[in-house]
């Protein structure tokens, strides 16, 4: 499983989300009032994408639930930072998935706020706010890391759980990528 951290007090059912399940769609807070969609990116083969007029291309995407007191996590973003830097400007989307507020209970109560706590890591990649947890609910993310790599048809193709030491999450993640860009749409 390797390092994992666990949310506390956490009722979340696991809906046991895997590769070749549908990716379950939310709308999640860049900034204030602005609000980012999985179906502007991806969406299933016989659907358009939420604004297919101005955006038409479909994207796969790589999301990570993280909190920012979370250890594993801080272990596995610069990873995933490097990845992202390889593929900026390339057609796959990048997002963290902040789950901070969501789980300020207890000893957690007093943990830094995503946004400066990341920038001071050097952590560009975009950071959407799950302030309410709905996400958090669907994806089943009560334990962290958790990441998931979503394909152009909103199909989830690989669920990670934890952070590995002894992967090579970058060389995994990158050839996974290749492979979805690559897909016919």
């Amino acid at each position: 499983m390797g390092e994992i951290a666990a949310v506390p007090d956490d009722t979340t059912k696991d809906p046991g989300l895997k590769a070749g399940d549908l990716a379950p769609s939310w709308a999640l807070m860049y900034a204030p009032g602005k609000f980012e969609f999985l179906k502007n990116w991806t969406v299933e083969r016989d659907k358009n994408l939420r604004k297919f007029m101005s955006q038409p291309d479909r994207y796969p995407v790589v999301l990570s639930f993280f909190a920012t007191w979370c250890v594993p996590c801080m272990k596995e973003l610069p990873h995933l930072e490097n990845v992202f830097q390889a593929y900026k400007n390339e057609k796959v989307k990048f997002f963290l998935v902040d789950i901070t507020e969501a789980t300020r209970t207890g000893e957690n109560e007093n943990s830094p706020k995503a946004g400066p706590f990341l920038a001071e890591k050097g952590i560009t990649i975009p950071i959407l706010y799950d302030n309410r947890g709905v996400a958090k609910e669907r994806y089943g993310a009560k334990t962290l890391p958790r990441l998931f790599v979503i394909d152009k048809f909103q199909i989830i193709r690989e669920a990670r759980q934890g952070f590995h030491e002894d992967e090579d999450l970058e060389g995994e993640l990158s050839a996974l990528i290749d492979e979805l860009m690559a897909e016919e749409e």
